[in-house]
């Protein structure tokens, strides 16, 4: 099943994102996360990979078997390191396992690294290349608050145009906690003729100490409403852990009642973060 056609469909859903192990260990465990998280019935399950690749392998093995337990998956590529001959290996392993979606990334940059003299330079250089070797449904992410090395949300957008343009289908958006900040980012989009649907992408943060790492890498802004949340009850795991779930399930239950079709969850690979929401939400996404 390709994504652009759930997210055209009339259903909601609620879909998630995993990551597999580090290169050669604990794969057994990471299907069995899959197999648990399948049983919640998310509307699809994309897999992310390590810094360059580096586990390419063990996301393709979690990539199938996603795509086993009957829930559409999407793998992500980066375009650090990647060059045509490791692409097309991948694209055809992936085809081989009967995986139709995939996420053009530029990926995060090591520090002191760059891809100015890289056959890959940007997600949309990614995008052309997966559109042009066979039929797979390419999505792109985007930035609600702006990417961070950016010289502005205009300039970003202008940026994702291009991304659209080279053959980008829907797109995923970072995680933001006011559902606000994407309502506004929606209008601007549409006013650069970006149309193709829109994923909003949300995190429910169950451990406080992960906020200010997490917030720093993204750009993301915390509103006052949830500084106040990790302030009352950062320091009680369980207390924490619930609240950050109900969190999250009051802006995914918002934004399905404002005309999106999905919200993706990034779970940390935890499974019983997206089946708490699911669980929340069990008369809404059926």
């Amino acid at each position: 099943m390709k994504i652009i056609n759930l997210l055209k469909g009339t259903k909601p859903g609620v879909s998630c994102e995993l990551f597999p192990p580090k290169q050669g260990s604990q794969l057994a465990n990471a299907l069995e996360i899959v197999d648990t998280i399948a049983e919640q019935k998310p509307s699809f399950i994309s897999v992310t990979y390590g810094a360059g690749g580096s586990n390419a392998g063990e996301a393709v093995a979690v990539a199938a078997e996603v795509h086993k337990c009957g829930i559409p998956s999407m793998a992500h590529f980066t375009c650090i390191n990647a060059d045509d001959q490791g692409i097309e290996s991948m694209l055809k392993q992936l085809q081989a396992k009967g995986i139709d979606n995939v996420l053009a990334l530029r990926g995060d940059l090591p520090e002191g690294t760059s891809l100015e003299h890289a056959e890959y330079q940007h997600a949309s250089d990614l995008a052309k290349k997966i559109k042009s070797f066979g039929d797979f449904c390419v999505g792109g992410a985007c930035y609600p608050e702006g990417h961070p090395e950016s010289a502005g949300l205009n300039d970003d957008i202008e940026k994702l145009k291009i991304k659209v343009d080279s053959g980008v289908e829907f797109l995923v958006t970072q995680m933001f906690f006011d559902n606000d900040v994407m309502y506004n980012y929606m209008y601007r989009l549409l006013a650069h003729g970006i149309t193709v649907p829109v994923v909003p992408g949300v995190m429910p943060v169950t451990n406080a100490k992960q906020i200010q790492h997490i917030c720093k890498l993204s750009g993301t802004k915390l509103p006052l409403r949830f500084r106040a949340i990790v302030e009352k009850y950062g320091d009680d795991p369980e207390a924490m852990k619930q609240a950050g779930i109900n969190y999250a399930t009051a802006q995914v239950l918002d934004l399905l009642a404002n005309g999106f079709m999905d919200v993706h969850i990034y779970t940390m690979n935890r499974p019983e973060i997206i089946g708490g929401i699911l669980q929340n939400l069990s008369c809404i996404v059926k």
